[in-house]
């Protein structure tokens, strides 16, 4: 066996497999349950991105098998993925994409009319690349497409608990997940590898803003434009801009582009309207105009170029 295999054998990999746990990220869950009590009181739990199902392994043992077999019957679980994994006792298996508002749909008919989820869990995270900018950025997607299953499926006042990836744009999540949530938490569980840029969002007390209507959301099929019109909502057009910004179809602001960006007009160069009254470069260019700068064979004297 790799080197590689061997690192990996830490004390919760051997624990998962010591106590019949499917992968050794159950501990996550139970670390947080341990942290925040999420499981307490709760009947109807959804699980997205849920294969292997060591979170799903989790809920069945902690909601359905530790109470008496006449009670089980008011617990509803329901486990989300587009591949298959193996069954496990009180969990409802759903093949689905997230994404998909007909998904949310089959979700809420395993519930009793009129209920919804009391708790939305997501471990899911895209194919790492090792570039921490693009798996930021995929993971952040992820949980986007999570939070619109969500708005669907959880009852207000109710918890979710989803994976993130560290990164300088953390702040900004969070801002954008307390317009739904009235309480939010990043937590790294004990149980996670010290190497690893993952954590976990804690959102607690699902509150929309009053007007808020569910909407599908996929980036990677409809622009942040779309997604604002689709509803009559004017809270949606002013708040889902903020929630969704990422957009890849519009400028990026860190990026350089040709001018021409009709392919059928040439493009033609036109004077600023207001140029800057007194720019921070100015003196630059005043001392360039007596002064000499060399840089290897290249000598620049009064702004013009000569060979030394």
């Amino acid at each position: 066996m790799g080197k590689t295999s061997k690192d990996k054998r830490d004390i919760y990999y051997r624990l998962a497999k010591e106590e019949g746990w499917r992968a050794r990220s159950a501990f996550k869950l139970i670390h947080l349950d341990e942290t925040y009590n999420i499981l307490e009181g709760v009947t109807r739990a959804v699980d997205l991105c849920a294969a292997p199902g060591s979170w799903s392994q989790v809920l069945s043992k902690r909601l359905y098998l530790s109470r008496e077999e006449k009670d089980r019957d008011e617990v509803k679980i329901v486990a989300v993925d587009l591949q298959a994994m193996g069954p496990l006792p009180g969990i409802i298996q759903l093949r689905g994409d997230i994404t998909r508002f007909s998904t949310a749909e089959a979700i809420i008919s395993h519930f009793d009319e009129g209920q919804k989820a009391q708790l939305v869990i997501c471990d899911g995270a895209p194919d790492v690349t090792g570039l921490h900018d693009i798996d930021e950025y995929l993971q952040s997607q992820l949980l986007l497409a999570a939070l619109g299953i969500t708005t669907f499926v959880l009852v207000p006042g109710g918890t979710f608990v989803a994976k993130i990836f560290r990164g300088k744009c953390t702040h900004a999540l969070y801002s954008q997940l307390r317009i739904f949530f009235d309480k939010v938490d990043i937590a790294k569980p004990q149980s996670s590898r010290n190497s690893s840029i993952e954590a976990f969002v804690v959102c607690r007390g699902y509150n929309p803003p009053e007007g808020y209507i569910p909407q599908e959301i996929n980036l990677l099929q409809d622009s942040v434009a779309e997604i604002a019109r689709k509803t009559e909502s004017p809270v949606n057009r002013r708040i889902l801009p903020f929630v969704v910004c990422g957009d890849l179809r519009e400028f990026d602001s860190d990026m350089s582009y040709s001018l021409n960006i009709d392919p059928e007009k040439e493009y033609e160069h036109k004077e600023v309207v207001q140029k800057p009254l007194t720019p921070a470069y100015s003196e630059v260019l005043e001392r360039m105009k007596t002064t000499s700068l060399k840089h290897g064979s290249i000598k620049v004297e009064t702004g013009k170029k000569k060979e030394d």
